[in-house]
């Protein structure tokens, strides 16, 4: 993603003190060395603040277009594991950037993974590509049934891909994304504010993303008839204190259909 550089023609613009390095001045000697010196302290202080020194360091860009529940779902593999232990053992992921979601999941023990991408692939590596002719991963359109038998996973995670899905295709699709699973689905999706797609990606997604709040992704999973798994998202939220661990996507716990 191309980002905007700073223009180096605007010279000494917007910068502290920027007066006193060209001052012609006659103040004295000490009065110059002391500008100058407190107008570097603000110049440092300005640097460091915008670069998040002084607000917390964020794991995940939210700069337009780079926001993603995907790499937020590789760092949570730590603490899914343990909040569902066995269940982790043949694992589907669903969304953008599938491939290397499946890549961190291979690396776990007596973990087999699977995934699906909603979007054609574009300047994909050779290790995914790999992944796509194995089967493991496979290009499909979700709005459309999966191409995988009844209770076919034991878990089946989902990122960003719901939040590009209108109420009609929700509708189709998370019905269908709990008819392969067995012990339950773990949803990552976008607070309300956050960021994803550019503008020139629209074409890809089809439609802007829409963040939508806890509540009414409560309401409609009360609508569908999924409830919340209470026991794995118990574990998993011990699991994250225990290892000061806080998620930058909302994280549902969901059961199957029985």
């Amino acid at each position: 993603m191309s980002r905007r550089q700073v223009g180096s023609t605007r010279r000494n613009a917007n910068f502290p003190f920027a007066g006193a390095f060209n001052s012609k001045s006659k103040s004295s000697p000490l009065l110059s060395i002391g500008l100058v010196v407190v107008g570097a302290i603000l110049l440092i202080g300005y640097v460091y603040k915008g670069s998040g020194a002084f607000g917390g360091s964020k794991v995940v860009s939210r700069v337009e277009g780079d926001f993603s529940c995907t790499s937020e779902v590789q760092r949570a593999i730590p603490f899914l594991q343990k909040a569902y232990s066995g269940s982790m053992h043949k694992v589907l992921h669903i969304g953008p950037d599938t491939c290397s979601v499946v890549s961190s999941l291979l690396k776990e023990e007596e973990t087999e993974a699977w995934g699906v991408e909603p979007y054609e692939l574009e300047d994909a590596d050779s290790h995914c590509k790999s992944l796509v002719r194995k089967g493991i991963v496979r290009v499909a359109d979700i709005k459309f049934p999966l191409p995988y038998k009844a209770k076919s996973f034991s878990l089946v995670i989902v990122s960003d891909a719901l939040d590009y899905l209108s109420p009609k295709y929700l509708n189709r699709t998370l019905p269908e994304i709990a008819r392969v699973s067995i012990d339950g689905l773990v949803i990552f999706s976008g607070f309300p504010g956050q960021q994803k797609a550019k503008v020139s990606e629209l074409s890809k997604f089809g439609r802007p993303a829409k963040m939508r709040s806890t509540s009414w992704w409560v309401r409609y999973f009360v609508q569908t008839s999924l409830e919340e798994n209470e026991a794995a998202s118990k574990k998993f939220e011990q699991a994250a204190t225990k290892g000061s661990y806080q998620p930058s996507c909302q994280v549902f716990h969901l059961n199957s259909y029985h």
